[in-house]
Formats: structure tokens, sequence, C-alpha cells
């Protein structure tokens, strides 16, 4: 967390807990930082302690700030086998140890602080916590000194209480992309989520209503991965809460109607020298403004994208929105083959400026983390193998992509994507066989949850199921 954007509600970290590991074992840990004379200084009352299991769903203890020392020397204790991390009754407490330059202070709760955490258990790391996901893959980019900066583009719905319908009944425009009126009309709600982030120093830019009638999306400032991972998951926790206290629901999920565009969540990505501060993407000689290490990190992911979309796209209702029939408002804007252009959205990967590139592959499920650590993984296959994008496909992939031959699709349902996932070789190399046979056996069990389900129910239970996404 940057000093230089300090606010009422960021809280300032001097020192930093060092951790250093071997074969996955606690050498050393050292606390310096005192979360209690912190809260003294800023008024606050309790701590919720959180991480994010396998499916993105994020978890937490509420902890009283007379306790939170103790809690960030030994950790929180989480019973494992109740989350979505594949552990058994019979294991150990699972410790979650809080990250101080994570935490965040409520905008709207400011007696509240949150923390993002690593999870071990039996004095080793949990090796499938999608956040130690992440961080091995940073590790792994960092060992060419370099670090991988990115943002995101959340797209959300507003839906009344119940989540069964959209929040405003006059949101009906076939066009409602940018509607001025129908963004005003939740003036309220976005102004406060945005003046949140203003109070946060992400930078907010841009907020408006998108696509699809109800559904909306704010943007903030790019930051190293992590970083945006750790904003992305505070965020979408941000959004939810603000508007239950506006009396409205907001949902995530990739597809909550079918006939209205779903929720993407695009990444913007670059690579930055980590000790020069230098964007190693960026070429001005280039058509494109992009580096050949930038065309290689492409190449890495027009290789394997389809294997990691059980990933980015991990929900039954994802393949909803991959692929889908065009909506009211006459595109889907998801893409189903696997290409990359110039600026032309039809595209799975697009170059909208110098030195950068957008993935719109993701959709609003994507766990935070594993979104940023398959972008990493992929990339980091490009780079290390050299990997050639092919030619770059300046089409309407809507209207033309008859015309692109032998371009490799996405799946088209999750037991695809999974089997995809399972059997690459790219996969295996970039995560270790814990993660994979893990998240491989929770989400074969979602599937055959959902095959239970009488199909003329099946879109229901997608969405009860994905509705908090």
């Amino acid at each position: 967390m940057s000093t230089s954007s300090l606010s009422k509600f960021i809280i300032p970290v001097d020192k930093l807990s060092i951790v250093f590991f071997n074969s996955g074992s606690i050498i050393i840990a050292i606390m310096t930082v005192n979360l209690a004379k912190i809260a003294s200084q800023k008024k606050i009352k309790y701590f919720l302690i959180s991480f994010v299991d396998l499916f993105g769903v994020l978890r937490a203890k509420l902890v009283p700030a007379q306790a939170i020392n103790e809690m960030a020397k030994n950790g929180a204790g989480f019973g494992g086998f109740a989350t979505y991390l594949d552990m058994s009754p019979a294991d150990s407490d699972m410790l979650a140890i809080p990250d101080p330059a994570s935490l965040i202070q409520l905008p709207w709760q400011p007696e509240i602080g949150w923390l993002a955490s690593d999870c071990y258990m039996d004095g080793k790391i949990v090796e499938q916590a999608p956040r130690v996901i992440l961080k091995r893959q940073i590790d792994k980019l960092a060992e060419k000194n370099m670090v991988m900066q990115s943002g995101v583009e959340c797209e959300f719905f507003l839906l009344n209480e119940d989540g069964t319908e959209i929040s405003d009944a006059r949101d009906v425009a076939a066009k409602p992309c940018y509607d001025q009126s129908m963004l005003m009309r939740r003036y309220d709600l976005i102004k406060e989520i945005c003046d949140s982030m203003i109070k946060l120093g992400w930078k907010p830019y841009q907020n408006d209503h998108e696509d699809a009638n109800g559904q909306f999306e704010m943007n903030w400032n790019y930051s190293d991965c992590l970083t945006t991972a750790d904003r992305h998951v505070f965020f979408k926790f941000m959004v939810k809460s603000i508007a239950e206290k506006h009396g409205f629901r907001a949902s995530f999920m990739a597809k909550p109607f079918p006939n209205l565009t779903g929720n993407g969540c695009h990444a913007h990505v670059s690579v930055w020298d980590k000790k020069k501060k230098k964007n190693l993407f960026e070429d001005t000689d280039d058509e494109m403004g992009l580096s050949k290490l930038g065309y290689s990190f492409i190449g890495g992911l027009m290789k394997s994208a389809d294997c990691f979309s059980a990933l980015f796209n991990p929900s039954v209702n994802s393949y909803s929105r991959i692929g889908a029939s065009n909506t009211i408002s006459g595109a889907t804007w998801s893409p189903s083959t696997v290409t990359y252009t110039g600026n032309n959205r039809t595209h799975m990967v697009r170059i909208p400026d110098t030195g950068r590139f957008e993935v719109r592959h993701a959709d609003g499920c994507a766990n935070p983390y594993l979104l940023q650590a398959g972008l990493l993984a992929l990339g980091l296959d490009g780079i290390n193998n050299n990997r050639k994008p092919g030619k770059r496909l300046d089409i309407n992939m809507y209207t033309e992509s008859h015309k692109a031959k032998r371009v490799k699709k996405l799946p088209t349902d999750l037991e695809s994507a999974i089997k995809l996932f399972q059997n690459s070789d790219v996969v295996k190399k970039a995560f270790s066989s814990k993660v994979v046979s893990n998240y491989v056996k929770l989400k074969k069990r979602e599937l055959k949850e959902f095959s239970k389900q009488p199909e003329i129910h099946s879109y229901d239970w997608q969405r009860n199921n994905a509705i908090d996404c």
C-alpha cells in the first residue's frame, strides 16, 4: 500500500511482517506492526480477518481490537473443512495471519478494519489458498526482476432486495449503455461507493451505466497485481454492503438474466521492471506500441487461455455468458474464441493503447486472486517459451468469425473447462498438484450438484448458487 496516497481511511504501515519459507515451513516470522495501537489511533473497534476460498467466497472472523495483536501474531482460527478449500473435519485448525499492508478502514463503517490474510496449517502455508497461489506466481515473475501491473473492470447488477429482478423498473431501454438518466437515478449509491474509493486512495476515474438494464461499472487505477486482487475482493464486499444499505442487492454473477448482457471482469495487463519502474510492454517503434515481451505474454494467452477458463469462468452460469446469442442491446460483449486484435472489443484480447492489453475472457464470478494468478501463469509460459501469438485479426468477430481460420474456441460448459484445466501441461507446471487436484475435485462436486437439478429449474439453481458472486 503506497504511503503517497494516505488518507483518513488508509492505515500507515511503517514496518511489515517478514516471513521466510523453506519447503512450505515457516523459518522465522517477525511481527513489528502494532495493530492495537493503530486501532486506538483510528478508533477501530473491530477487525475483519479475512481470506478467500477456492470458490471466491470471502470468509472472516470478527476480532475485537483488544485481541488483534495476538491474532496478528498467531492467526485467527478456522475449521478449514467448513470452507471450499478441500479439507477434512479431522484436519488441524487453519490459521489466517493478516497482512498489515492490506488494512483498510471501512469508509461506510469506520469502526471496523478489514485485513486480507494468508492461511497456515500445522506451521505450513496452505498451498491451495488463492492469495497464496497468486503470491507463488508473483514470486516466479519477481525472479526475472519483473512485476505485473493490472487493473480490473468490475461489472455488476443492482437488483431488488430479494435478487429476483433489476432494482429500477424504469430501466427498460434497448440500448441502456451510458444512459445518463438511469445512471443518475442511482447517484446516491454510486456516489457513496466512489467517494469510498477516493478516501481509500484508489484513484477512481469513471462510473457508468453498462450495456444491460440494471448494470453498472466503476473503474479505479491499476496497481501491482496483488494490490489489485486485494482491492478487487474488497470492492465486491463494499459494493454489496453499500447496496444493502440502500435497500438493493448487488450481484457480480456472470449471467443473471438470459436476455441481458452478462457481467464481465476485463483485466488490463502490463509488466514492469521492478527496480527501474519501467513499462516493459511499451515499444513506440511497434505499430501497436507493444514490445516483444508483451507479444510473448499474449502468445501464452493464445496457447492456453482455453485451459484456464475453469479459473476465469468458474461457475456453471459462466457458460451462459460465453458465446451467448445476442442480447436485447445487440451484442454479448463476451468472447467465444481465442483471438487478439487492436482496439476492437469483439476479440478475447485487445490492444487499446501502447504498453498494455485488455483480456476480456473473465466474468464477474472469477476469484480475484485466481484471475490474476491465471493471467500471470499464462504470461510466464509465454515469456519463458518465447510464444508467438500469431497474426492479429482485425475483423468483427461477431459478424465475420467465419473468416477466422483454425482459431481455438473457448469451452462452452464448465465440465469441458475442468477437463482442459486438469489435463493442461501449462496448468500442471504453473500450479502444484495439490492446487490442481483440490480445485478440480471441488468443481466436479459442483457439477454433480447441478446435474441433480430438473432441467426446468437449472437456471434458477445457477442464479441461487451464483447470485452472490
